[in-house]
Parts: C-alpha cells; structure tokens; sequence
C-alpha cells in the first residue's frame, strides 16, 4: 500500500500483537513475580504510549521509566498503572513525583526528606525503592549505605520502603559467575532489610537464564521489544521482533563501470550497475557505519549499502536484484519474503547493541502501530513523532 510521509517516505512498523506476545511469554517465564516492562527512552524507540499500553493490556503488572518527564507522559495518556521511576529524581521534583503517583528509586536523604514533606502535604503514602549497587558502580547505594538510608526512611511519616533492587551488569553472559556473586551480595542486603515487601535484580538475561533469581518483581526490556540481551536466541523462549523499519526506492541511477556514488567515492562500480537511492540516513538513525557493509531487503533479497550514508538517504546495489523499480518498499530491519534484516545484525556491524540501534531511530520517523493490540489512532502517533502521514 503506498503511504505519503510528509514527502518522506519513511516509517517504522510497531506489531502490538509481537508486544502481546513477548509479555505473555515472559510472565510465564516470571510466575507468581510482577512483570515490570521498561519503556524508558520512548520505550526503546518504538514509541511510549502505543507500546506502554499494548504491554499492560497483555498483562504487564507496571511500567518503569528512567525520569519524572516520562511517568508524567504516561499519566497524561489515561495510564494508572504504577510506575517506577528507574533514574535520577532531584529533590526539587518530589512534589511532583508525588502528584503523579510515581514510585521513584531513593539514593539520598535529601530526596527522602523532599519527598515526606511532599506526601504529608498531599495527605498521601508515597512508595519509594531503593537501589544497591553491587558491582555496576553506577547509580545506586553501596550495601552498607543501602542498609542506613532504608532504615532511615523507615522512619519518615508517609514514606512506604516498597521495593529493593540492583542492577546486574554482565547477566546476558554465558559465565553466570559475576551475576550470582552481585545476587549474592544484594541478598545479604534484602535478609538484613527483610521488612522490604518487594524484592528485584531481574533485567530480561537473567530473568530468561536465571529464573531462581525472580523474587517478588522483575523488570525486562529488551526481550519484550523482541530481541535477545546477547544477541542469542534461545529456542525454548520464542521472541517476537516488534519494530520493522521500512522506506521505499525514490530514484534508480544506471552507472558505468568506474562510475563513482556518494561523498568521497569511497565505492566505484566494476560494471554497469543499478543504485537504487533511498530515503533514510544518519539523521533518521541509521549508523553510518554501515556505509559499503550494511544491506536493506529489496523484493525479498539483501541489497548492499554502497557508499557514504548521507543524512537523509543512502544508496543500494540493486543491479543483482530483477524488476526493481521506484516505488518499491525496502526493508532496513525487518522480513521480506524469506529473508530478514534483524536489529541485532545491525549492531553486530557497527559494535554495538540492539538497544542502541532501536533507541537512536529518529523522532522524524513515524512510528505506526499494527496489530489489535490497544494503541492510539495513526494519526496520533505519527504525530507524537514529530511527522504525520496519510495512508492512500
């Protein structure tokens, strides 16, 4: 179906029903633990609302983001669920964190205070988790401090310690040594705080391999997106990839042998060639370098990425490809015919995760929800994208 983006053909697919599946899938996994799905990042660049929605209606007990700003897209949306706030809350948005009835992660006493203050005043009980860190050396509490703030807390009017929790740096690894040795040590911490209802370290590795590990909460990300934290599949926990990224063929230049394309001819023809010019470059997401490695999906065949990735378009090798003509849909991550593109073969390529090529897709990418999943009209959506689009 030929689609009008603003004059750019360009659009991410999101299939609820994959999102559906992939919570239903890992709640099983979880059992009697609550599932808290991550959308943090504009739920991995594959659009908040749609997908926060999509994943509550399949069972998703709560939802967690990474600041205020995203709990309170969340709130504005309808969405009551509880949500914890993962990242750093300054004291000065405890007011508001309270109004919005987020449950925010506490590594201080000032925080603490602000928001004790905020919940008498409100006429509220505010739940708060608290964070050990136990090896990732990041944004959390060492044991000790940990152990001295909850009971401080403990103390505070209208403040509620609900949860505790840790961060696992190294748990989609196959060597599960450093993972159990944090696991270990975060549960010295909970056994001497034993009055802390809710317990949670699982992001989706562990939660997938390490299923002992579940206590009362676990908190996956990018297994409910459709991807494996190493890359990995593992058969007996069927995935399902959520976002297909798509754009179409605007142009088929017919080079000579020799003939040069793109910045820098840093890739000549060596015989007559059809280069296929489509929309979507560095400034829509995609790596950069992927130019002369990467490949798009054109009629259910890899088509390589010649040249320079330019900041709005790229160019293909179509000349082993018969019938290619403009107009045709082309497939960055996703399947066509037999073939698929996955988000983890592109991180491959470019020495990253998946998690970073979803997030960095651009906000000028529409995102177009599929499936019956619960979401928003398109029109929506695309809107919240920062592009609209008309389907004819």
């Amino acid at each position: 179906m030929p689609l009008t983006l603003n004059g750019r053909p360009i659009w991410a697919e999101i299939d609820l029903d994959a999102v559906a599946h992939n919570v239903r899938t890992l709640k099983r996994i979880a059992g009697s633990a609550e599932l808290a799905v991550v959308v943090k990042a504009n739920a991995y660049g594959h659009g908040l609302i749609p997908f926060a929605k999509a994943a509550l209606s399949a069972g998703a007990d709560r939802l967690a983001v990474i600041c205020t700003e995203e709990g309170a897209e969340l709130r504005r949306e309808g969405i009551s669920a509880p949500v914890l706030v993962l990242g750093y809350v300054p004291p000065e948005e405890a007011r508001r964190v309270v109004e919005l009835r987020l449950t925010p992660i506490v590594t201080s006493l000032d925080l603490a205070l602000s928001l004790s203050a905020a919940a008498q005043d409100a006429g509220l009980v505010q739940p708060v988790h608290l964070k050990v860190d136990t090896g990732l050396n990041r944004y959390g509490l060492r044991p000790a401090e940990a152990i001295a703030l909850a009971e401080r807390i403990r103390e505070l009017p209208d403040l509620y310690v609900e949860g505790l929790c840790t961060h696992f740096f190294d748990a989609g690894s196959s060597d599960k040594a450093e993972t159990k040795r944090q696991f270990e040590l975060f549960m010295n911490v909970a056994n001497q705080l034993s009055w802390i209802p809710i317990r949670h370290v699982s992001n989706t590795a562990a939660l997938i391999d390490l299923p002992e590990f579940n206590l009362e909460m676990v908190r996956p990300g990018i297994g409910v997106y459709g991807c494996y934290p190493d890359g990995v599949a593992r058969p007996q926990v069927p995935l399902k990839p959520v976002l297909s990224w798509k754009t179409r063929i605007i142009r088929i230049n017919h080079l000579a042998a020799g003939e040069s394309v793109s910045y820098g001819a840093t890739w000549r023809a060596t015989r007559p060639s059809n280069i296929a010019v489509v929309v979507c470059g560095y400034a829509d997401g995609l790596p950069r370098v992927l130019s002369n490695r990467g490949q798009m999906l054109v009629r259910g065949q890899k088509a390589p990425i010649v040249g320079r990735i330019c900041m709005d378009m790229t160019l293909i090798d179509v000349t082993e490809i018969p019938g290619t003509q403009e107009g045709d849909e082309v497939a960055i991550i996703g399947k066509q015919g037999n073939e698929e593109i996955k988000a983890e073969d592109i991180a491959f390529l470019c020495d990253t995760v998946s998690y970073e090529i979803l997030s960095r897709i651009a906000a000028r990418v529409p995102r177009i929800p599929t499936g019956s999943g619960e979401s928003q009209p398109l029109a929506e959506t695309s809107a919240r994208a920062g592009a609209g689009f008309q389907a004819s």
